[in-house]
């Protein structure tokens, strides 16, 4: 039998949404937009950095919100319990310099991240670490002898939910699984557990 490795998003799954936060906290709705609406990265980041420089925002700025966020309700257990039976990669769109107040509460799991140009605290660019990094980690995997299982909850992680083993949706908003509908989606861990125990059997 392979060994198995599971691969997780991180915002809508484990934890919030930083950019909505931030959103929230600046009052800026265009800041709300994620890849569950835009799913062309580059467009949506790009706008995003116009916006932090017409408002004059700092990486500072986003990181203070950062502090204050905690996991979702349950995802800290969730991961604890199946990092107890097997091993979790998070793959995200996030950045290095956003992950790690997030990661320190989930008791540092793997993230295979991106890094983001920084010059006088302002963000002026981001460096992928990869084009389609999440996609290319699983088959990377997969090339390593693991079965991969899954989870995410937006346009993103597609490609790495259909390039795994196993793919399931979390948290996903309906229009994004009547487009996938392949994806068994779920909306509470418990379940979302259950499955991946099927999937590891």
């Amino acid at each position: 039998m392979k060994q198995s490795i599971v691969t997780l998003d991180l915002e809508g799954v484990l934890v919030p949404e930083i950019w909505i936060a931030f959103a929230e906290k600046t009052g800026i709705k265009e800041l709300r937009l994620t890849t569950r609406d835009i799913p062309d990265y580059d467009v949506l980041m790009k706008g995003r950095l116009n916006i932090l420089d017409k408002h004059g925002l700092k990486l500072s700025d986003i990181q203070d919100v950062i502090s204050t966020l905690r996991p979702l309700e349950g995802g800290k257990e969730f991961l604890a319990e199946l990092r107890s039976l097997t091993q979790v990669i998070i793959l995200s769109d996030t950045f290095e310099e956003f992950a790690k107040p997030l990661m320190r509460q989930l008791d540092w799991p793997a993230l295979f991240c991106h890094q983001l140009e920084v010059v006088d605290g302002r963000i002026v660019n981001y460096r992928l670490r990869q084009p389609n990094q999440k996609q290319k980690s699983v088959a990377a995997l997969k090339n390593l002898n693991y079965h991969v299982i899954a989870a995410g909850d937006s346009f993103n992680d597609t490609t790495m939910l259909g390039e795994a083993n196993v793919g399931f949706f979390f948290h996903a908003p309906e229009a994004i699984q009547k487009q996938f509908p392949h994806f068994k989606p779920f909306d509470r861990y418990s379940d979302l557990l259950a499955a991946i125990k099927d999937a590891l059997k």
